[in-house]
């Protein structure tokens, strides 16, 4: 009779397991769904619009600044800051937060 019991207790001991580790990689599986992806197509959104990038088109800094990219280089971008056209500033494309591109704004 314990023999029964015993063999009973240990394939129901095992399919506890098996739903134990279902439950820790659906979960695993949802943080991924809620985290990491999203983050991933940011960074893809971000890198395209830095690639599609070119001189002459307005841009806004992560810092806030308004400006107009004068040249452009592997990594490195620079921006005319102001109206006095004086203020020219070497900065990382990075620092670009976004882009308005220079043939929509000429229509509005």
């Amino acid at each position: 009779m314990t023999d029964i019991l015993l063999t009973a207790g240990g394939a129901s001991g095992f399919g506890n397991i098996g739903v134990m580790i279902l439950y820790v990689v659906a979960i695993i599986g949802f943080f991924y769904f809620i985290s990491v992806r999203p983050q991933k197509k940011e960074q893809q959104r971000l890198q395209a619009m830095l690639d599609s990038m070119e001189v002459g088109d307005y841009v806004v800094t992560k810092s806030g600044f308004y400006g107009v990219v004068i040249d452009i280089s592997d990594d490195m971008v620079i921006v005319e800051f102001g109206s006095n056209k004086n203020c020219r500033i070497p900065m990382r494309k990075a620092a670009i937060a976004e882009i308005e591109k220079a043939e929509s704004s000429k229509d509005a």
